[in-house]
């Protein structure tokens, strides 16, 4: 039995479709992805999931019980940090927490325990009796992970967890959602994409309240037929390295990168055709101008690629793409 199940589920506001037909599912134990452009319905289907919200149409299952027909019991389960987490500023964390687990309904001999036990998790005993408003923003974010896990619960909704952290706090609760994999359901929303790939086992992508791919990373990947791509890095100016590469039958297009290269040995990606391999041409075209090649290596797609091709193409074939999915 799956943990979590959304199926055939659609939600409107007034006149616009939020989620339409939307169908996915979570793994006991798993971190899933959940993907898709702003005004997508990920945040419309997560309050569906938590029971915040109801369906309009179909039905969700949280370990096998209807989120409409027992909403208390489905918000003993979940823990669920909205990405504007609803904290009281005027409260003392310590008793931000306690109140939060008081709503929980943790039973007060217990609440104590269970308080120190995330605050240990989250290291938040530096500020520990310090007022909610006067923490500083990672702190914050750190807060209202707490109140998520106070409880222990089975399943965590975290709806942009690390939004305007700086790196090493976004590293620091990247490895903690990685600890508690196995140990609880976790569906993950972020734009930060390569965080996605590093943390999640699986992704799901909405577009316009549509599934449009439910697969791991590399699945995906897999599945983006019709192209592969290179990292080429030469000593030719950009403008000539561009130009003879956009010459070899077989590339369909090249854009230049650069994070991967310098003014004197510029960097770009060449996507090819399905099946093509263009690096003896290549290697012989620029042999031919005098101009060395300093890296020529075969690239996947990363999350943000795929999140990109499968947003931003025609509607139609994106629909194409969920049914293959569906039928593999």
């Amino acid at each position: 039995m799956y943990m979590i199940e959304v199926n055939n589920v659609s939600k409107n506001y007034g006149d616009k479709v939020a989620v339409k037909d939307l169908s996915f599912r979570a793994n006991k134990g798993e971190i899933l992805g959940f993907l898709g452009p702003n005004g997508a319905g990920k945040t419309t289907t997560m309050r569906m999931i938590t029971g915040f919200t109801p369906p309009a149409s179909g039905n969700i299952t949280v370990d096998g019980i209807d989120v409409v027909e027992d909403p208390m019991e489905i918000a003993r389960k979940i823990g669920y940090l909205p990405e504007d987490a609803p904290l009281y500023p005027e409260m003392t964390v310590a008793d931000f927490l306690d109140f939060m687990g008081e709503m929980k309904e943790v039973p007060a001999r217990e609440r104590r325990k269970e308080v120190d036990r995330v605050v240990a998790q989250l290291e938040l005993g530096p500020v520990y009796r310090r007022l909610v408003g006067n923490c500083s923003l990672g702190y914050r974010h750190r807060i209202g992970l707490a109140q998520a896990l106070l409880g222990d619960p089975e399943i965590l909704i975290l709806d942009e967890p690390t939004s305007g952290l700086d790196p090493r706090q976004r590293l620091e609760i990247r490895d903690l959602i990685r600890g508690l994999a196995g140990r609880r359901t976790v569906i993950l929303s972020s734009h930060v994409l390569p965080e996605v790939q590093q943390t999640c086992e699986r992704v799901v992508i909405i577009n316009e309240g549509k599934l449009v791919a439910e697969d791991t990373p590399s699945g995906l990947a897999a599945r983006l037929e019709g192209q592969s791509s290179l990292k080429i890095r030469t000593r030719a100016p950009e403008d000539r390295a561009t130009s003879i590469l956009s010459g070899i039958a077989g590339i369909i297009r090249v854009t230049s990168d650069p994070t991967g290269g310098s003014r004197e040995a510029p960097a770009f990606v060449v996507e090819m055709e399905a099946e093509t391999d263009v690096r003896e041409d290549i290697f012989f075209r620029f042999a031919g101008e005098g101009i060395p090649i300093l890296e020529m290596t075969p690239t996947g797609f990363s999350l943000e690629d795929i999140f990109l091709k499968l947003t931003t193409e025609d509607p139609g074939r994106s629909e194409e793409r969920r049914e293959e999915a569906t039928e593999s």
